[in-house]
């Protein structure tokens, strides 16, 4: 878990200037990331995507869709490298309401494994990097409101003008 959450700060952080993130900002931040149980053993290192995604998630402020799960660790590179368990992960995915599941590319054999009555209830989206999983899972930038509180100009004033000619 530790060097998957490593990778994916590192990852962020080499393209910081990508996602729109201010260096210097970045330069004098300090991430800690604590996930206790990460030292339990599973199937291998499998949460590189998430922590990407989180970590850009946090320092974009963008949000990551509520109705989306992932699993796939990452290399240095963006690359979505497979995982083991997918079946397990889908169903538990399924269980708790999720509607779409982000696997490795890599892992698409695996979805023969998992009952078809289960396949046919979830959208997988297949990655081959976490450009992927950014596109499928981040949502847009927020707009920001104008401000228009310096504005003296409103609806009501409008209907007054109108009503006293």
């Amino acid at each position: 878990m530790k060097e998957s959450t490593q990778a994916a700060l590192t990852l962020v952080k080499s393209r910081a200037a990508e996602f729109l993130i201010d260096p210097a900002e970045l330069q004098k931040s300090d991430v800690h990331v604590h996930v206790p149980a990460g030292a339990i053993p599973k199937d291998g290192p499998s949460a590189g995507v998430a922590m990407f995604l989180a970590l850009t998630s946090l320092l974009t402020g963008r949000t990551i869709r509520s109705d989306t799960a992932m699993t796939g660790e990452i290399s240095l590179r963006g690359l979505v490298l497979p995982i083991g368990g997918v079946k397990e992960k889908v169903l538990a995915a399924i269980q708790a309401g999720i509607t779409t599941v982000m696997l490795p590319a890599r892992n698409r054999k695996d979805i023969e494994d998992i009952p078809e009555n289960a396949r046919n209830r979830i959208r997988f989206v297949w990655l081959e990097r976490v450009d992927d999983a950014i596109e499928a899972a981040l949502n847009p930038p927020r707009v920001s409101e104008p401000d228009l509180s310096h504005t003296t100009h409103t609806a009501t004033t409008e209907k007054r003008v109108a009503r006293s000619r």
